[in-house]
C-alpha cells in the first residue's frame, strides 16, 4: 500500500512542469531523442544522489547550513540563466548554429546539463528530505527503505520523461521546422531564465 501510494505521488511529481522538464525538452528539441534521454539520465542521477543523501542524513547538513544552501541556490540559478541565455542567443541566430558536435559529445553535454541543474538545485534536496520520509512504514529499516524509494522515484521519472521525449521526437516534422524551432528556443530560454531568477530570489 505504501509503495503504491508512493508510485502515485511520484507520477504526479514527474508530471508537474519544472526545471527538469524544461531542460529535457530543450535538449530533445535541439538534438533529438539521444540528447533528451541523456539529459533525463543526468537529471535522474541527480535525483538518485539527493535520495541517497536523504537516506543517510547528508541533506540535513545542507539544510542546517544557510551558507551552503545559499551557495547552491545561487549556483543553480546561474546555471539556469546561462542555459536560458544560450537558448535565446541560438533563437536570435535563427537556430543555424545548432551545436555542431558528435553524437557522443552532444549526449555528454546533455547528460551534464541534466545532472548539473538537478545537483545544483537545493530545492531538490529539500524536496527529497520532506517527500521520501513520508512513505517509510513504521518499524521499517529507514535508510534501506529510503534508498529503495529513491530508486523507485528514479524509475518512475525515467518512464515519464522517456514518454515525453518519445512524444516530442514523434512530432519532429512539426517541431523541427526552422520557425517553430526558433520560437521554441525563445520560449525555453525565457522559461529557464525565469526559473533561474526565481531560484536566485527565493529563500528556503
Amino acid at each position: 500500500m505504501y509503495l503504491l501510494a508512493f508510485i502515485g505521488a511520484c507520477v504526479l511529481v514527474a508530471m508537474a512542469p519544472g526545471v527538469s522538464t524544461a531542460v529535457i525538452l530543450r535538449q530533445t528539441l535541439r538534438s533529438g531523442r539521444g540528447s533528451g534521454m541523456a539529459a533525463t539520465l543526468g537529471n535522474e542521477t541527480g535525483i538518485l544522489l539527493w535520495g541517497l543523501a536523504a537516506a543517510f542524513g547528508l541533506s540535513a547538513l545542507l539544510l542546517a547550513s544557510q551558507l551552503a544552501y545559499d551557495v547552491m541556490r545561487v549556483t543553480g540559478a546561474v546555471v539556469l540563466v546561462v542555459m536560458g541565455a544560450q537558448a535565446l542567443w541560438q533563437a536570435r541566430k535563427g537556430g543555424a548554429a545548432a551545436v555542431e558536435v558528435t553524437p557522443v559529445d552532444g549526449c555528454r553535454r546533455a547528460y551534464l546539463a541534466g545532472l548539473g541543474t538537478c545537483v545544483a538545485n537545493p530545492k531538490a534536496a529539500v524536496f527529497a528530505m520532506s517527500f521520501l520520509p513520508q512513505f517509510v512504514p513504521q518499524g521499517a529499516d529507514v535508510p534501506l527503505t529510503l534508498v529503495t524509494l529513491a530508486v523507485v522515484w528514479v524509475l518512475v521519472d525515467m518512464l515519464w520523461y522517456g514518454l515525453l521525449v518519445w512524444a516530442v521526437t514523434r512530432a519532429k516534422d512539426l517541431l523541427g521546422r526552422p520557425a517553430v524551432k526558433r520560437r521554441l528556443e525563445q520560449v525555453s530560454g525565457a522559461v529557464l531564465v525565469g526559473l533561474g531568477v526565481r531560484l536566485a530570489l527565493e529563500g528556503r
